[in-house]
């Protein structure tokens, strides 16, 4: 009795040709040959079973020759599905090493920008806004007062957000880790009594949270379009030429 041995290499044989198969089945499917695989897979297993099971010399020399020419006609007959296939697969292997080659502060560095862009529009057009930038510190208690958002930092989302008719432009907006985190937040409000009283309710929020935690907040004032920035239990109003800096270094 012939004995069997299975071992890792095996394993990792009968997962590749799985793969190939199911690769083959997906690509003729999207031809609306499907059945052609079926009858191609029942022809695989006649051909393993004269060659290796049987060991017939004959039929399987006669198989093996209408195998070599069969897979030619396959591959004239499918060619731009073929093509098609190792295009997409091309196209994923090339956006994986683009997205390799884009550095962490050429990304950085773009969402400063969407972060500034949004800012100054807001500004220009008099649109109320407190941007906080998260540092380390876990700050649940004050975002899942608002709306969940976990969404690419970009300016138009911002803007949308802080809309005079959104739902969530009366509360905070949170970023951290690269990403929009979530919109419509309630804030502490400072009870600081020097506050200046020009300063409004979503400046004494950004104070408050300024007060308990180690963030950065960024308020856009509905009445002037002026920015004021929160931090270290202080809040101050900034001119624009110094806004990109400090959201350089305070972007998490």
């Amino acid at each position: 009795m012939i004995g069997l041995h299975f071992g890792i290499k095996d394993v990792i044989d009968i997962l590749l040709v799985a793969v190939m198969f199911y690769y083959g089945f997906v690509l003729l499917r999207r031809s609306g040959a499907a059945n052609l695989f079926w009858g191609i897979f029942a022809f695989l297993i006649i051909w393993v079973l004269v060659c290796f099971v049987f060991q017939l010399e004959l039929t399987g020399a006669l198989f093996d020759r209408i195998i070599s020419v069969g897979a030619i006609a396959l591959i004239v007959i499918f060619q731009e599905e073929i093509r098609s296939f190792f295009y997409h697969v091309g196209a994923r292997f090339s956006a994986f090493k683009l997205n390799n080659k884009v550095s962490r502060a050429e990304e950085r560095e773009m969402q400063v920008k969407q972060i500034y862009d949004a800012c100054l529009h807001m500004s220009e057009s008099k649109v109320g806004a407190l941007i906080v930038l998260r540092n380390k510190q876990e700050l649940s208690a004050f975002t899942d007062t608002g709306e969940m958002v976990d969404g690419k930092i970009s300016t138009r989302l911002i803007e949308n957000l802080f809309f005079k008719n959104s739902p969530l432009h009366d509360g905070a907006l949170f970023i951290a880790k690269g990403k929009i985190q979530s919109a419509g937040c309630i804030l502490p409000v400072s009870k600081n009594m020097d506050i200046p009283q020009h300063y409004g309710l979503r400046h004494r929020a950004a104070l408050g949270l300024s007060e308990v935690s180690d963030v950065t907040c960024i308020v856009v004032s509905e009445e002037t379009g002026k920015i004021s920035i929160a931090q270290s239990n202080t809040i101050r109003t900034i001119p624009l030429s110094e806004l990109k800096s400090i959201i350089e270094n305070n972007l998490n």
